[in-house]
C-alpha cells in the first residue's frame, strides 16, 4: 500500500470517527474521491474496516471493530433508523467548511443553574459558539420546548448562534417565527446537500 493511499484510508476513517455515518456522496466530497466509480472502488478496497447499509438507496457508511481499531473510535455504530438525523447534522458539518472546533452531541449547562440541553453539534466561528439542532419528522413541540431552553441560555450568555437544518419550506418558517429574539440560522437540507 502506498503512503498517499494509507493516508487517505486513515482520513476517511478519522472521518468516520468524527461523524458516526456518512453516505458514499459525502465521503466523496470531503475526501475529493472523484467519480462514483472511483468512489466505489476506494470504499470497497476498505471494506475490511467498514460496514455500510442502503438507505433510500444511498449506501451509508460506518466503522466496523476493525476500522473503530484502527483509529480508537470507542462508539460502536450499528444500522439505526435514526441515520437521516445524523446525514442532515452531517451535510451541515461539511457546508461549514469541516470546522476543526466541531463536535458532535454535546451537553450545554450553567452553573447554578437547573438549564441543561444537549445540541446536536457545537462550534465555534468568528469567536461565535455556534449550536446544531437537527430536525428530521421531529415533533414541533418538541423543538418549541429546545428553543424555549435555548432562549433561557440566551439570558446567562447572549454570544451564540442557533443553527438549525430541517425537512421543509414549513418547518423552517416555522422554526424561524419560533427562534425570533435569538441570532439563528436556519437550512433546508435540500440546500446544503
Amino acid at each position: 500500500m502506498t503512503l498517499e493511499k494509507e493516508r487517505r484510508e486513515e482520513a476517511i476513517l478519522l472521518s468516520l470517527r468524527k461523524c458516526d455515518f456518512l453516505s458514499r456522496e459525502q465521503l466523496q466530497k470531503m475526501h475529493e474521491l472523484g467519480q462514483t466509480r472511483n468512489a466505489q472502488r476506494v470504499l470497497g478496497n476498505m471494506s475490511e474496516y467498514l460496514s455500510y447499509f442502503t438507505e433510500e438507496r444511498k449506501k451509508v457508511y460506518y466503522l466496523n471493530a476493525a476500522g473503530r481499531e484502527r483509529v480508537q473510535a470507542e462508539k460502536v455504530r450499528k444500522k439505526t433508523v435514526q441515520v437521516n438525523h445524523f446525514l442532515m447534522r452531517n451535510d451541515l458539518f461539511i457546508a461549514k467548511g469541516k470546522p476543526s472546533t466541531w463536535k458532535n452531541e454535546v451537553k450545554i449547562s450553567i452553573p447554578n443553574s437547573s438549564l441543561s440541553l444537549v445540541a446536536d453539534a457545537v462550534y465555534t466561528s468568528n469567536k461565535l459558539h455556534h449550536f446544531v439542532e437537527v430536525d428530521y419528522k421531529q415533533a414541533m413541540s418538541q423543538n418549541t420546548e429546545k428553543i424555549k431552553r435555548y432562549k433561557e441560555l440566551y439570558t446567562f450568555n447572549p454570544q451564540f448562534v442557533l443553527v438549525w437544518v430541517t425537512t421543509t419550506p414549513y418547518r423552517k418558517k416555522r422554526l424561524e417565527a419560533l427562534c425570533e429574539g435569538l441570532k439563528c440560522q436556519v437550512y433546508l437540507w435540500d440546500d446544503i446537500k
